[in-house]
């Protein structure tokens, strides 16, 4: 008898260990492991924690194991997409590269607003990302770390517009472009309808637009929001027309402004434009203490027209009112004679670090994200047009785009003409200007003094 109760627990014994086991494989899928099977390996809980990715993520995910094909081999790419819903976008077309690549495992990081400080620190010590969005600098930042693409099978589809932005004077190609930056006026198509107004094409019709809005509203519709919190929309403004005053004009400042001659006098006229604007009450009265998320419910009630720059509210205004039309619009002309442009560029790029020890897989990680179907997707998350020709997308501002197709783009203003840094002082002092503390001639003055002293650091 005392034999057999052994036995039975015994049994037990091992049958409770067997279980455990099974447990603790089944749960996997939930924990850190869990991340890797998705292909993209980045962390959801901290993806959720930090709202689309203001701070750095860390991967917690367990080594990768060995498969009867060889080594896992471990891709980290760092992108700038902010909204999650991008994010998850793009993780997702990661997952579809993995299961055609078993071997390859994608690691997605979203630094969000820490993303230039965090790849200048890599810059430094030479330990680059294996693949990285170059968010504007393929060339004159990133040129000596990328991997030349020329050679891809997606390199001659670069559109002509996107093309000479990525490629060095040499014909080195930096970086696939996902989604290219096409920066104009962004619009309430319903109100213009409303008040009859046709877009503007020069900005004294703008002027005049802003005008029969505030007065025909009775003070109802703002024409133009802006943020001092968020004085990245001062400077926007600032650094969109820029390029309408000094360089899109048949006569133009680039090649002062290049060689360090340049009148900074020239800047005074701009700076005053912005003055009055708020002056003459087409600016939001709250703008020192308006958010840039304010925005969005505004401009759903109705209550904002124009904002400078791409429609990446869009999904913010439909959330409040999904019967909104949202039109876009090149940027008004600045000088008599002069055509309407775009700034803009790179938005979102995929570039190969050349001393990363797993170069192959990256370039062939890129290339799979360059397939038309792969493109489309991603035209059609972030509503901006692709950087490769003949892919088709559909959403909302796709007939906007093709619109304009043949319209100039010009890269951003502050990224070829001025020095690192200068960026700061323009948001800064815009801001500075609008609250009343310095003068246009004063801001020139300011421009002058940091372009000098930057430029020759």
């Amino acid at each position: 008898m005392r034999k057999t109760w052994i036995t039975a627990v015994a049994v037990l014994l091992i049958i409770s260990a067997v279980l455990a086991g099974c447990s603790q494989r089944s749960g996997s899928g939930n924990g850190a492991n869990g991340a890797n099977d998705s292909g993209a390996g980045t962390n959801d809980s901290g993806t959720a924690a930090n709202g689309g990715g203001n701070a750095p993520k860390t991967d917690d995910s367990a080594e990768p194991a060995k498969t009867d094909g060889g080594e896992k081999v471990r891709l980290t790419v760092y992108s700038t997409i902010g909204e999650l819903k991008n994010q998850d976008m793009m993780k997702s077309i990661a997952a579809d590269f993995t299961k055609e690549n078993p071997n390859i495992q994608v690691e997605f990081q979203f630094p969000g607003a820490e993303y230039e400080n965090i790849l200048k620190v890599k810059m430094a010590a030479n330990d680059l990302p294996d693949v990285f969005d170059t968010h504007g600098w393929a060339v004159i930042r990133y040129g000596n770390y990328l991997a030349d693409m020329k050679d891809e099978p997606w390199a001659a589809n670069l559109t002509d517009t996107i093309k000479p932005v990525v490629t060095d004077k040499n014909g080195k190609v930096e970086a696939l472009v996902l989604s290219e930056a096409k920066d104009g006026i962004s619009y309430n198509a319903g109100l213009l309808e409303q008040y009859g107004i046709q877009p503007p094409t020069t900005f004294a019709e703008l002027m005049d637009a802003a005008e029969k809005l505030k007065t025909e509203s009775k003070g109802a519709v703002t024409p133009f929001f802006m943020s001092g919190i968020d004085n990245g929309m001062i400077g926007g403004f600032l650094d969109l027309y820029a390029t309408s005053q000094y360089i899109s004009p048949s006569t133009n400042d680039a090649a002062t402004l290049l060689d360090g001659s340049f009148d900074w006098k020239k800047w005074t006229p701009l700076a005053q434009k912005l003055l009055d604007m708020q002056k003459k009450g087409y600016i939001n009265k709250d703008v020192l203490t308006a958010k840039y998320t304010d925005m969005p419910q505004r401009f759903a009630q109705g209550k904002v027209a124009f904002v400078f720059g791409a429609p990446s509210f869009a999904d913010e205004v439909y959330k409040v009112n999904k019967d909104v039309k949202i039109g876009i619009m090149p940027l008004t002309t600045m000088v008599d004679g002069d055509s309407p442009t775009f700034s803009g560029g790179e938005r979102y790029t995929m570039g190969a670090w050349k001393d990363g020890k797993h170069l192959a897989e990256s370039k062939k990680l890129i290339e799979f994200f360059a397939r038309p179907e792969n493109m489309s997707k991603i035209a059609n998350a972030t509503k901006l047009p692709p950087g490769l020709k003949d892919i088709p997308s559909e959403h909302e501002f796709t007939t906007y785009y093709e619109q304009f197709k043949d319209v100039r783009v010009f890269p951003y203003f502050d990224r070829v003409y001025l020095p690192n840094g200068m960026w700061d002082v323009m948001c800064k002092t815009g801001t500075a200007l609008v609250a009343g503390d310095v003068s246009p001639a004063q801001f020139a003055d300011k421009m002058k003094q940091e372009y000098d002293r930057l430029r020759n650091q």
